[in-house]
């Protein structure tokens, strides 16, 4: 689980753990909010480990992979949910290497512990994943045009996964309060959750939206779906499973 220290990704992890999978909780540099999720996972029975690793760095994924390896063995899940680019000071071309080039390099990192029939799951927003179609703030339209690369690139591997026994899911959700992006596009723009609350009648939770990924682990859907959560308006005669 990439960026597993906070928000959907924290989230998502408790539910993994609880359903009884062995957790690696990856974070870039907040060790002790990452171990508070793994603690939260352990008093609840689970089994979970704090990996570090910044996703642009190889050096770091290829040590995250190796310890990983060496613990466990095998992957049979990655949730993909790390993101980034409206960081302050970052650098120009940021948010093309964390949420393009970073995806792929670590699921060519992980490719020789995925197991087959193992899934891949790519978390997305709808601003992303409909970039080009739908407008979106311009604070967040690096992260929203890298992320569509991204998901366009893991998509251009479905053939070489495939090949492998390995399905690609794409779980792509409307904003939602309390995520990190949003919470910086609220700041930038005071008052864009409540506007777009009102234009999509309502939003999905981070809980909901992290419910949605564990569905989308298990459930017997082909490569390359998308799950879609929220945002009614942005899936008109669009085809996928859609969540309210």
């Amino acid at each position: 689980m990439t960026g597993g220290s906070r928000g959907i990704g924290a989230e998502t992890a408790r539910l993994l753990g609880v359903a009884g999978a062995r957790v690696f909780v990856n974070y870039r540099e907040k060790a002790k909010r990452a171990q508070q999720v793994v603690d939260e996972i352990t008093r609840a029975g689970g089994v979970a480990s704090a990996v570090c690793a910044d996703l642009t760095d190889q050096a770091a994924v290829t040590s995250m992979i190796t310890e990983i390896r060496d613990r466990c063995g095998r992957l049979d899940l990655l949730v993909l949910n790390a993101s980034g680019g409206m960081e302050r000071d970052v650098a120009p071309g940021y948010a093309l290497r964390l949420n393009r080039d970073a995806q792929l390099s670590l699921v060519d990192a992980a490719a020789p512990l995925l197991a087959p029939s193992s899934r891949i799951i790519f978390v997305t927003s709808h601003q992303a994943h409909f970039h080009g179609g739908q407008p979106t703030y311009r604070e967040y339209e690096p992260v929203a045009a890298s992320k569509r690369a991204g998901e366009d690139a893991l998509r251009d591997r479905i053939p070489d996964l495939a090949a492998r026994g390995i399905t690609l899911v794409v779980v792509s959700g409307d904003m939602i309060k309390g995520t990190i992006t949003v919470t910086l596009l609220e700041r930038a723009h005071p008052g864009a959750i409540d506007t777009r609350r009102t234009q999509a009648g309502s939003l999905p939770t981070i809980s909901e939206f992290a419910a949605e990924i564990m569905s989308a682990v298990t459930a017997p859907l082909e490569s390359g779906h998308t799950v879609y959560v929220g945002g009614e308006d942005y899936l008109v005669g669009r085809s996928g499973s859609t969540t309210g």
